[in-house]
């Protein structure tokens, strides 16, 4: 029982109580957390608190929620009550704990899933590697040598090394879709605004979004099922209605256009990369190429309307004491603090012209093929690398093909793709805004040809 609706149909059937199931992974953290370092707290006695009153109401006959006694942890940027939101941070280390629970943290507990703990990050969210000078790197349970990706590294690791089925991270410029590519599992951006980001710690407000990391597009729909829906707490949370896309995985996807991202999608990566989007192609015989274009502008305006806007949000803390914060953050936060307004004002009225063409693309295709990364995961420290023969520097070019879709809230998925004797790879499956029912659609086809899958445990 590795996935998380195995886990709760088990459960609520009683072949195994909650508190079983959230002893193990309590059990599999401290065994192997040591070596991964994805935790940077794990919530046990409230986990088993938690396991036992879901068992209670099993008991007396009451259904305890479709994730009942599922173990997840999320990324500590969201809210924990009782716990101080660290956001990958030693200056937040200071505040006082979170007295409630984040949106999505609540949804999950009441659809009976049980939250064992939070997971390690890049500082603020600003980073594709979760190399953190506060709290260690988070390591790849392929290869402890090397990144998980980022900034929701600890995330996508846990959930990769089996610790838990279910965790949550955050998506600015590609923060839940690079960890994913890089250890081998499923993770979901879903389109700005769908999922309430209501007690979560922001790096770069009109960018960051919410997500699940799973090993199954089944369970990656049943969490965004449960995540759906307004928030009065998130302004930005949207007013429609729930689309619920369970129902909908099993549907045939012949009529759904597919089309491969040509030109800018197609450069700057190693030849395994796009070799994955081809095996994916082949798979559902695409043979179309689209181009979105202006891409490498997207990228160029999405730097310079993060790093702004990121700085922003931390500028006091920069003046009064840089001397706290992960020195490749501050850095970037400087950079940032620099950036002339008339740049920020350009990039956004740039950004409004390329979601005008990027509408157009979707008239003529439902879903798109790209790479999620350039490369497998780097190893750990590793400073640069060479991509078509040239020497680029490895944690801003991870997100080379993640950071021009984040730009205008599109949803994507990123599906991983297992080697034999090599190291996972990504593909992204990216639609237009609220068709997540269809990317998780072509997903589930994939991975019922084997095609897609999260690594063996």
């Amino acid at each position: 029982m590795n996935d998380a609706v195995s886990i709760a149909t088990a459960v609520r059937e009683g072949k195994v109580s909650a508190v079983e199931v959230t002893k193990a992974a309590i059990a599999r953290i401290a065994a192997r957390d040591n070596q991964l370092n994805c935790f940077t707290a794990v919530t046990a006695e409230t986990a088993l608190t938690d396991a036992a009153r879901i068992d209670r109401e099993i008991a007396q006959g009451n259904n305890p929620g479709t994730l009942a006694g599922v173990p997840f942890a999320v990324k500590n940027l969201f809210d924990i009550a009782g716990l101080t939101t660290l956001a990958g941070s030693k200056i937040n280390a200071e505040n006082p704990a979170a007295s409630l629970d984040a949106t999505a943290v609540a949804k999950l507990k009441q659809a009976g899933a049980v939250l064992v703990g939070a997971l390690n990050m890049d500082e603020y969210a600003y980073g594709f590697v979760t190399e953190n000078s506060h709290y260690g790197a988070t390591h790849n349970p392929h290869d402890l040598q090397r990144v998980a990706g980022g900034s929701s590294g600890g995330s996508a690791a846990a959930v990769a090394a089996g610790l838990v089925p279910l965790t949550l991270g955050s998506d600015t410029n590609g923060s839940i879709r690079v960890p994913a590519a890089l250890c081998g599992v499923f993770g979901l951006k879903a389109t700005y605004g769908r999922l309430s980001r209501a007690g979560v710690a922001l790096f770069s407000s009109s960018f960051d979004h919410i997500g699940p990391f799973a090993r199954s597009v089944q369970d990656i729909a049943t969490v965004f099922d449960v995540l759906q829906g307004e928030d009065d707490r998130d302004p930005i949370c949207t007013k429609r209605p729930p689309e619920l896309v369970l129902p909908q995985l099993n549907q045939d996807i012949s009529d759904i256009r597919i089309a491969i991202a040509a030109d800018y999608f197609t450069k700057g990566a190693e030849p395994e990369a796009l070799a994955a989007v081809q095996k994916i192609a082949d798979a559902i015989e695409v043979t179309e190429y689209v181009t979105i274009p202006e891409a490498h502008r997207a990228r160029a305006a999405a730097f310079v309307i993060t790093a702004s806007e990121g700085a922003n949000l931390h500028l006091d803390q920069l003046r009064s004491r840089p001397q706290d914060f992960d020195s490749a953050t501050r850095d970037r936060f400087l950079a940032g603090a620099l950036i002339p307004s008339s740049w920020y004002l350009q990039a956004q009225r740039f950004r409004k012209w390329y979601r005008d063409r990027v509408r157009e693309v979707f008239q003529n295709v439902d879903v798109i093929l790209a790479p999620t990364t350039p490369i497998s995961a780097p190893l750990i420290g590793q400073q640069t690398m060479i991509l078509d023969g040239e020497e680029i520097l490895v944690r801003p070019h991870l997100g080379l093909f993640t950071q021009p879709l984040s730009f205008i809230g599109l949803p994507v998925l990123s599906v991983p793709i297992q080697r034999q004797n090599a190291l996972p790879l990504g593909v992204q499956l990216i639609a237009a805004p609220y068709n997540e029912a269809l990317i998780l659609r072509v997903a589930a086809t994939l991975e019922a040809k084997g095609v897609v899958s999260a690594p063996a445990l």
